[in-house]
């Protein structure tokens, strides 16, 4: 299934449920999940998908706990996972930036999630479905992560672009939720939910429209773009609307601003 698009509208999932080899995966919460979802989806927990302690959160699990995540809702090197939440995106986002950092291209989102599946007509269950479960194996690639350090190395790069997922409150430092506020040096502010069409369901606007806009605030296609926000969980979202727009070298920070605003000597503008 690798040529099925990497955004998918509930038209399109509803011709592809019971397909052979598609893994539909439920990020909602697990009341909602129970409350109603989408007939066949397996259930999977953010938190299992990351990682960290207070105050640094939203890094990557070590690889073990990584694979015992996906094996236990039956995840192989064949599936082609379609992810959805119900919160604009941002966790089924980070689970598909998650399965590309392991070298699992065969990953789509429902765009809008369970928010434009509902609200354009398409049915919930209630009755769970219970995953067979797999011995997934996958080892973590580097392209798709960008660390504390290698942001400080490339800082004053001209090629590599930091785009801010962030509300503008946490972005200008008026709101800090770690030590410090404020942004990196140098960086981009296009909130995660710029992309959005909040008249259509929490879809993603035009590509024309979105990149229209990237343009203007010098975030272009020739760069690196290094995506974050607090935890790497809204720039999860940032991340794909970049790579469906065709971005070839797009890079998340897994634990973002949690990381870089709890140390005590790295450089922040306000």
């Amino acid at each position: 299934m690798s040529d099925l698009p990497l955004v998918i509208d509930p038209d399109q999932l509803e011709h592809l449920l019971n397909t052979e080899n598609i893994l539909l995966v439920d990020m909602c919460k697990a009341e909602q999940y129970a409350k109603g979802h989408i007939a066949g989806a397996v259930y999977l927990d953010y938190p299992l998908i990351i990682s960290g302690e207070k105050p640094v959160m939203g890094r990557l699990p070590d690889i073990d706990k990584l694979n015992q995540a996906l094996s236990s809702i039956g995840l192989t090197k064949h599936s082609h996972v379609i992810a959805y939440d119900d919160e604009g995106g941002g966790k089924a986002a980070r689970l598909i930036w998650t399965l590309h950092s392991l070298g699992h291209q065969c990953a789509s989102i429902l765009d809008g999630g369970l928010i434009s599946w509902v609200n354009e007509g398409h049915a919930l269950t209630t009755e769970p479905t219970t995953a067979s479960a797999s011995d997934y194996k996958s080892e973590i690639s580097e392209d798709y992560l960008a660390h504390r350090a290698y942001i400080l190395q490339h800082l004053d790069d001209k090629n590599v672009a930091l785009l801010d997922a962030r509300s503008l409150q946490e972005y200008t430092g008026e709101k800090a939720f770690a030590a410090r506020g404020g942004h990196i040096p140098g960086a981009i502010h296009y909130e995660w939910t710029d992309a959005m069409d909040k008249e259509h369901n929490m879809r993603l606007l035009p590509d024309e429209v979105i990149q229209a806009r990237l343009n203007e605030l010098g975030l272009t296609a020739d760069k690196e773009i290094i995506c974050y926000c607090h935890t790497h969980h809204r720039s999860a979202l940032s991340y794909l609307v970049l790579k469906k727009l065709g971005y070839q070298n797009v890079k998340g920070y897994p634990s973002s601003w949690s990381d870089w605003g709890n140390q005590a000597d790295t450089p922040i503008e306000t």
